[in-house]
């Protein structure tokens, strides 16, 4: 399939990090409001934004996060990055996206979590209202913070649910921090009563994610290493636990060596409920359209299957029974058109 073909199909997204996703002209905005000095041309821009195609590490990917983080410590930048994230998928024909951030990364100047929270969900209604996306908020806990610390941000912002506040996360250092050792903070995450994703295989340790399933995880961030155990690939399949899957991230990360490390084809094979995200577009350099054309060259991935993922994605979203069905039905119609 041609790009201009893969641009126009209707398309969902639920593994997107907000810090990771700027465009360039909102970071220059953010800049020029933080009054921090950047480079007067994109290209210099880019690489203090962007990973190498090919990182040593997750923890070396991740570096690149601290450029964005003194760019989001008020409430308006917060608004303007969230608006900005939602606009560049509307774009690109995203029906439907849930956007994840880390509140602790935004207080740096007193800002309490209920108020980053509070600017990004309006941020986000800005853009639905401009473009008709429905576009929801995870709010991520880090692996490598105090327990305590998640548990109270959690706590704070948890009853902005019918605000759009769809869900929790954890992610960050996987592999200090594996998921048996946050046992009890993901049980009492849950206890709060809305649905939880995770961060798990993206280190190559496929024993987080089977830890993650076992707790009643239904989304996994990742899950890259799947592919090292076929007994765990089919409890994920038999549970019907969703795969958020980041192939250029994931390469990046070298939670992939090649393609061929890649679980895609595999949990196709399968029939596991997969899903196609970016990660990070800017960090990355990717959009959803360039990460469809990607599984097209690689995979021969078909409009059918995308149709598939995509419903796979609405079913397992974070987001009413009656928003779904509205978006299942929009999305039939997207595909049928």
């Amino acid at each position: 399939m041609k790009d201009n073909i893969l641009h126009t199909l209707a398309k969902t997204e639920l593994h997107c990090h907000l810090d990771g996703s700027l465009s360039l002209g909102t970071i220059r905005q953010l800049a020029k409001m933080a009054q921090i000095s950047l480079p007067p041309h994109d290209e210099e821009l880019r690489a203090l934004v962007t990973a190498p195609k090919q990182t040593e590490s997750l923890l070396d990917y991740l570096t690149v996060f601290d450029f964005i983080r003194p760019l989001l410590q008020t409430k308006e930048a917060l608004r303007l990055a969230a608006y900005d994230v939602a606009a560049q998928a509307a774009q690109e024909n995203v029906l439907y996206m849930e956007i994840r951030f880390a509140p602790e990364l935004s207080r740096d100047q007193g800002l309490t979590a209920l108020e980053t929270v509070e600017a990004v969900l309006e941020g986000i209604k800005e853009a639905e209202a401009e473009f008709g996306i429905v576009a929801k908020v995870l709010v991520c806990g880090l692996k490598q913070s105090p327990p305590e610390q998640t548990r109270a941000i959690f706590k704070e912002v948890a009853n902005l649910a019918r605000e759009g506040l769809a869900g929790f996360d954890f992610a960050g250092n996987e592999a200090d921090f594996p998921t048996q050792a946050l046992e009890e903070a993901i049980k009492e995450t849950q206890s709060l009563g809305l649905p939880l994703t995770f961060h798990a295989g993206e280190c190559g340790c496929v024993a987080n994610v089977s830890h993650a399933m076992q707790l009643g995880i239904s989304r996994i961030g990742h899950g890259t290493a799947l592919l090292k155990d076929r007994k765990t690939m089919e409890a994920l399949v038999q549970s019907g636990t969703t795969v958020e899957m980041c192939l250029t991230s994931n390469l990046q990360t070298r939670a992939a060596q090649t393609l061929a490390d890649f679980p895609y084809q595999a949990l196709y094979d399968l029939g596991a409920n997969i899903t196609i995200n970016t990660d990070n577009r800017t960090v990355s350099d990717t959009n959803l359209t360039k990460e469809y054309g990607l599984f097209v060259e690689h995979f021969n991935t078909s409009k059918t299957d995308f149709y598939h993922f995509n419903q796979n994605a609405i079913r397992a979203s974070f987001t009413t029974k009656e928003e779904k069905d509205k978006l299942l039905k929009k999305l039939a119609q997207a595909y049928q058109d």
